[in-house]
C-alpha cells in the first residue's frame, strides 16, 4: 500500500483499531504515522511507545510513530486509513479533502451505515470526496487486541479497483496475519455494519439463559437476514459465506472481546440502555446500527425479523423475552424462501 519503499502511511484515529493496524502496517515494515484527536494520548503515545489506553500489551515496532497534528500524518503519504466510528466518519473525510492530494489513495476500518441517510461507507467517501482516487475498506473477523499482539488472523480488503486491493493486502499481510482481496465492497460493508447488531442479540440471548441453540439460530437466520439486505443493495451472495460475513457474525456473536457482545450482556443484567453503553466505555456500533439497519431494511422492503426485534428492544423498551418470543411465533415458512 506504501507504494515506493520509505514512503509514510497514514492512520487516521487511534482507537484500539487504528492503533491495531499501524502495528500491522509498521510489523510488515512500513512507516506510519497514527494521528488521534486527543493530544494527550497523542503526547503519552510518542512517549511510552505504545496506546496505554486502548492496547497497552502493544508495544509499537519500529517505523510507528504517533503525531501530533494531522498534517504531519498526511505529509508526504501516499496512502491514508481512515478508522473512526461511523458517525464520525464524514466529519473526518470533511476535514481530509482539503488536504488530499489527487494522488492519494484512501482506506478505512469504518463499519457501519451512517445514520442520518443510510449510506454505506464507500458512498459516504464518493460524495465527500469524489470518485477520482482509489478506495477500499477492511474488514473482517478481527478484535484489535489480537492484531496487536500478533496472533494468526486473516480478513478481508474490498476495493472496486483490483491493482489497490491486492497492494493493500500484500502491504498488511506479514507474520501470522493474512489479508484476502474481494471487489465486492457494498457486500463486505452491509457484514460490517449488520453483524454488530446481531452481536448485540448474541450477548442479549445469552445473558438471559436461553442458551446454544437460542445462539446458533441466532447466527444463522441473522446471516439470512444479512445476506437478504445485501443483496437487494448490490452486493453478491458469496461474500457472506466468507471472512466478512459469516467469520465476522461467528467472530462478534461468540466472544466477549466483542463490546457489542457485552453490550448485550449487560442489558441481560439489567443495565439500562445508557449504563451499558457507559460501562462498555467505547464506542459500541451495534446500538446506533440498529437503528441505521432498520431504516434501510424499512426503505429497500426487506424482511428483518431479527434485527427489527433488537432495534425494538434498544428504543422501544421491548422486553428481551417478548423479542424472543415474536420471533418464534412468527409464521412457520420454508428456511431458504425469500
Amino acid at each position: 500500500m506504501t507504494g515506493a519503499a520509505g514512503t509514510p502511511l497514514a492512520v487516521i484515529g487511534a482507537g484500539s483499531w487504528g492503533t491495531a493496524l499501524a502495528i500491522q502496517f509498521a510489523r510488515a515494515g512500513h512507516p506510519v504515522r497514527l494521528w488521534g484527536r486527543d493530544p494527550a494520548q497523542q503526547a503519552a503515545m510518542a512517549r511510552d511507545r505504545r496506546n496505554a489506553r486502548h492496547l497497552p500489551d502493544a508495544p509499537f515496532p519500529p517505523g510507528l510513530d504517533a503525531v501530533a497534528t494531522l498534517e504531519a500524518a498526511l505529509d508526504g503519504a501516499r496512502d491514508v486509513l481512515v478508522a473512526v466510528p461511523s458517525h464520525a466518519l464524514r466529519e473526518m473525510l470533511g476535514a481530509l479533502a482539503p488536504r488530499l492530494a489527487p494522488e492519494v489513495r484512501l482506506a478505512w476500518a469504518t463499519k457501519g451505515f451512517e445514520l442520518a441517510t443510510g449510506l454505506l461507507p464507500h458512498q459516504v467517501a464518493r460524495e465527500v470526496l469524489g470518485t477520482g482516487r482509489p478506495m477500499a475498506v477492511l474488514s473482517g473477523p478481527t478484535f484489535a487486541r489480537e492484531v496487536g499482539s500478533g496472533l494468526p488472523t486473516a480478513m478481508t480488503v474490498a476495493s472496486p479497483d483490483e491493482g489497490f486491493a491486492a497492494a493493500l493486502a500484500q502491504s498488511l499481510s506479514a507474520g501470522s496475519f493474512r489479508a484476502y482481496t474481494s471487489g465486492d465492497i457494498v457486500g463486505v460493508e452491509v457484514g460490517g455494519a449488520v453483524k454488530n447488531v446481531l452481536a448485540v442479540g448474541a450477548g442479549l440471548a445469552d445473558g438471559l439463559g436461553f442458551g446454544a441453540n437460542t445462539r446458533v439460530a441466532l447466527i444463522t437466520r441473522g446471516l439470512v437476514e444479512m445476506t437478504r439486505l445485501g443483496v437487494a443493495l448490490g452486493a453478491r451472495r458469496e461474500t457472506f459465506m466468507g471472512l466478512a460475513g459469516l467469520g465476522d457474525v461467528v467472530l462478534t456473536c461468540t466472544d466477549d472481546q466483542s463490546r457489542n457482545r457485552r453490550f448485550g450482556l449487560l442489558l441481560a443484567a439489567g443495565r439500562s440502555v445508557e449504563a451499558a453503553l457507559a460501562e462498555v466505555g467505547q464506542v459500541v456500533e451495534g446500538y446506533l446500527a440498529a437503528r441505521a439497519v432498520r431504516a434501510v431494511a424499512q426503505r429497500e422492503g426487506i424482511e428483518m425479523p431479527i434485527c427489527d426485534g433488537i432495534y425494538r428492544l434498544l428504543y422501544e423498551g421491548l422486553p428481551a423475552r417478548e423479542v424472543v418470543k415474536a420471533l418464534l411465533s412468527r409464521p412457520i415458512k420454508a428456511e431458504f424462501s425469500e
